[in-house]
């Protein structure tokens, strides 16, 4: 069952296709759903398992275009660490990826530090290089297990 809070991440993403050109298909649809309905990252196969409940000869390359697909719109972070994914808090923006990865329980939390990338731009930059995009992972305890430790 979709969540009014799901229902209005598709409904937002599927405006920003509208306007960028881009078709969100209903596969990449399904797909960006179970993502909205995660509370952690989930890997590639664990998604295509649950892509089979609405389509079933759902196979391995119908769920790694969809996350292509997802990924060049903003709409999902790949963490290259677990090779998961997770749906951008704030996918309507390009911006810079810091993410927060609890080795506990999985969860994972966006966080958007201008700090952190403009010292990294500017660092680069003194070394002549210009920085396309940026991901930072770091892992640790989020609160609520190192409350539980």
């Amino acid at each position: 069952m979709t969540t009014p809070e799901t229902q209005r991440l598709i409904n937002k993403a599927e405006k920003l296709c509208e306007q960028r050109g881009a078709r969100l298909t209903p596969a990449r649809r399904e797909v960006f759903e179970i993502l909205a309905g995660q509370d952690g990252a989930i890997g590639a196969y664990d998604l295509l398992d649950k892509l089979k409940g609405a389509v079933p000869n759902a196979k391995p390359p119908t769920i790694y275009r969809a996350l292509d697909f997802l990924q060049e719109q903003g709409f999902v972070h790949k963490i290259s660490s677990s090779n998961s994914y997770v749906l951008c808090s704030h996918f309507d923006h390009h911006h810079p990826v810091q993410m927060l990865i609890c080795e506990r329980c999985g969860s994972v939390q966006e966080i958007q530090s201008d700090g952190v990338y403009d010292a990294l731009r500017k660092q680069a930059q003194s070394h002549g290089f210009t920085v396309a995009s940026q991901t930072i992972e770091a892992h640790g305890l989020c609160h609520h297990c190192q409350a539980n430790a």
